[in-house]
């Protein structure tokens, strides 16, 4: 038995350095000529044919402003220079005019997906200023771009790239014409193509989802989205924190839920306003990053479910402030 053992031992160590030896390359490894032909394999099992899928790459063009951009994301500026962005009396008047417009629309997905009409009628507007700003960038050449010269997210954007064919397909998309963000998002809500497969309905029964150019689809659409990903009617989303040092709870860092109320809070850290709350459900703390001192908040189930739609916190919160303005404004008027 030790003879045995003993010559095991080589064995398996020569095994493990021969799959070392000769394991496939990783994606990051790949030139992006190899990376296409990688593509072009898997959208081939996909069920496209050869010719299809070397067609629809074949004019696919690199977009430097793209990776640019990228780069540069708006939610890396501190939360005081990030929100007034985005909480602006325009958009305000905006979302009021919006939800005024689309009042029926709105509160049918609304009950029908059971998420506070206020959420949907932020979502757009912070997204899009209703359909005003749904992007310049062609979403073929942007998913191109970043799918096969951006290695950080590549494996990501390709798969994307992937989903937008068979988006194009499926919904009759003009691929030439349809513009959206530098990351691939298009329409009222920036929708990406595998969310636009996932969760866009055709909330006006023409047979087609169409969340470029009608706002009905983009209201249900969104509305089926926070659904699906779990919102809870009526639910809390985040409330304001009161600290006399710094919290010892760790900041939310993207990751699932792992703390509760009761972790966050404490004789140091405490709610601003009184709130009958379940000290047991998961929660976030939230940092708000001000000129001088830094916000905290804490993030409920609700505030999570934001963060799905864009995994910044500080976009959560822009969302979150600005559905509470839309809803008082709504309200009064």
């Amino acid at each position: 038995m030790p003879m045995t053992k003993r010559l095991l031992a080589p064995i398996l160590m020569s095994a493990l350095l021969a799959s070392s030896v000769f394991a496939a390359p990783s994606s990051e490894q790949l030139s992006p000529e190899q990376l296409q032909q990688q593509f072009i394999d898997s959208q081939v099992k996909a069920g496209f044919s050869r010719q299809e899928v070397s067609r629809f790459i074949a004019n696919a063009k690199f977009e430097p402003k793209v990776i640019e951009a990228i780069t540069k994301p708006w939610e890396a500026k501190p939360w005081h220079k990030y929100f007034p962005i985005f909480l602006t009396d325009e958009r305000l008047q905006a979302g009021v005019d919006f939800w005024r417009q689309h009042e029926a629309t709105i509160a049918k997905a609304a009950e029908q997906f059971q998420v506070d009409p206020q959420i949907i009628v932020a979502i757009i507007g912070i997204e899009t200023k209703y359909g005003k700003v749904m992007g310049t960038y062609p979403v073929k050449d942007a998913l191109y771009t970043l799918g096969f010269h951006y290695p950080p997210r590549a494996d990501f954007f390709r798969s994307e790239f992937g989903k937008f064919m068979a988006l194009v397909k499926a919904e009759k998309l003009d691929v030439n014409t349809t513009l959206g963000s530098y990351a691939g998002a298009m329409g009222y809500g920036q929708f990406i193509p595998s969310s636009y497969l996932a969760y866009a309905v055709d909330f006006d029964g023409d047979g087609r989802r169409d969340l470029l150019g009608n706002p009905v689809d983009a209201i249900g659409s969104v509305a089926n989205y926070f659904h699906q990903h779990g919102w809870q009617r009526g639910a809390l989303v985040a409330l304001p924190l009161l600290s006399t040092t710094t919290p010892t709870a760790a900041v939310w860092s993207g990751k699932p839920l792992n703390q509760t109320v009761n972790d966050i809070l404490s004789p140091e850290v405490a709610l601003k306003n009184s709130v009958d709350l379940d000290v047991s459900q998961p929660a976030m703390l939230i940092a708000l990053e001000q000129a001088e001192h830094t916000d905290y908040w804490l993030g409920l189930k609700n505030f999570y479910v934001i963060t799905r739609y864009n995994r910044s916190p500080l976009y959560a919160m822009a969302v979150y402030q600005f559905s509470e303005q839309l809803r008082k404004h709504h309200a009064a008027h």
